[in-house]
């Protein structure tokens, strides 16, 4: 009994440690952002993909745990971790909470960070556009997407610089 609870508290330390990373490489991220370094950014991209991958694994991983705390104490397999802490020994329950009430403050600050971070991307990208159509109209045209967004198709690319003569 002592050793399921132990099981379930490393799994909740590991998903901290992930959140806590993923939101480190964002803050990276952002800081190249603003600092207009487009590799670093390039870069920190697929290392924020795969740092995501990794806190994928620790939250299944973490879910089983909990699910099969959960049918080891009759209860459904979906059943939350908090719905479960009446069934860890009291002197346990706050550790568990903590650990509940880290991992939610760290989801709601990389969500935060996360799209910051595309909406900087996403005015980039639209002045990027913006600075290209003003230089050459005739490149792109707009029209609605069948989500009722804009979009802009390019015409067929065309030199920038004819020679004369």
């Amino acid at each position: 009994m002592n050793h399921e609870w132990q099981i379930i508290a490393e799994a909740l330390r590991q998903e901290i440690a992930e959140y806590g990373g993923l939101l480190h490489l964002f803050e990276q991220q952002q800081q190249h952002l603003f600092r207009r370094d487009v590799d670093g950014v390039l870069h920190l991209s697929t290392e924020i993909e795969a740092h995501a991958m990794n806190l994928h694994e620790c939250r299944r991983n973490r879910e089983a745990a909990v699910a099969a705390f959960a049918l080891e104490h009759r209860q459904s397999p979906t059943s939350t971790l908090r719905s479960l802490l009446p069934f860890f020994a009291a002197e346990v329950r706050p550790l568990i909470e903590a650990l509940i009430s880290e991992i939610n403050v760290l989801i709601h600050r990389v969500r935060r960070v996360s799209r910051h971070n595309h909406s900087l991307l996403s005015r980039s990208l639209e002045a990027q556009q913006q600075l290209i159509r003003t230089l050459r109209p005739d490149s792109f045209t707009q029209t609605y997407a069948p989500n009722g967004r804009v979009a802009l198709s390019t015409a067929r690319p065309e030199p920038a610089f004819k020679v004369a003569g």
